[in-house]
């Protein structure tokens, strides 16, 4: 097991999320927003990442800080999963869901860099789409990880999340395997 813990607390959140990297996709998690919770829970079981969430946050204001807090409470978990072992580095998916067609593309190499080419706008159910942005960006920054995400082709908005939160899940699953040396040409990250 590698199992690892983090808990943030600041005036608008609570977040206390385990990890286990080498799981097998179990999931527990509680944001208090239910298409947020839907798409945490395709990103562990596409990604074999056991994520278990606990957040609590102002969503009577709005879900902003709840969910970019959760993904910096992730990102940090991802970098501190991979503080003591070699891993793949590099990971690429390209996931349909119906109409939908999502890139995306990882490097995880201690710097941080975020592309967002998404065409969602507006809300899926009471979540706004925006946050997808809001959440990938805080992940990426918090994990050291260069993230592209690029939208194909899609028209629905429920399936353009869902293939994105999968896209990244496969991306994430191929660049942490562990590997017998973390591909560098500088000899470090």
């Amino acid at each position: 097991m590698s199992s690892v813990n983090l808990k943030r607390i600041t005036k608008e959140t609570v977040i206390n999320i385990t990890m286990d990297i080498d799981g097998i996709g179990d999931s527990d998690i509680s944001t208090g927003i239910g298409f947020f919770n839907h798409m945490l829970e395709a990103l562990a079981k596409h990604s074999g990442i056991d994520m278990y969430i606990k957040a609590e946050g102002d969503i009577d204001v709005d879900y902003h800080h709840t969910v970019e807090d959760v993904g910096i409470v992730l990102g940090a978990l991802i970098k501190k999963s991979l503080e003591n072992r070699n891993f793949h580095r590099y990971g690429y998916a390209v996931i349909p869901m119906d109409e939908a067609l999502i890139l995306s593309s990882i490097d995880i190499c201690n710097r941080c860099y975020f592309n967002y080419d998404c065409d969602i706008v507006g809300k899926i159910g009471s979540f706004d789409s925006e946050l997808i942005e809001e959440f990938f960006r805080a992940f990426a920054n918090n994990a050291g990880m260069v993230l592209h995400i690029k939208q194909l082709s899609g028209a629905n908005k429920h399936h353009i999340a869902e293939a994105i939160f999968k896209s990244v899940a496969y991306s994430l699953k191929e660049a942490t395997q562990k590997t017998k040396n973390t591909p560098s040409t500088k000899g470090t990250l």
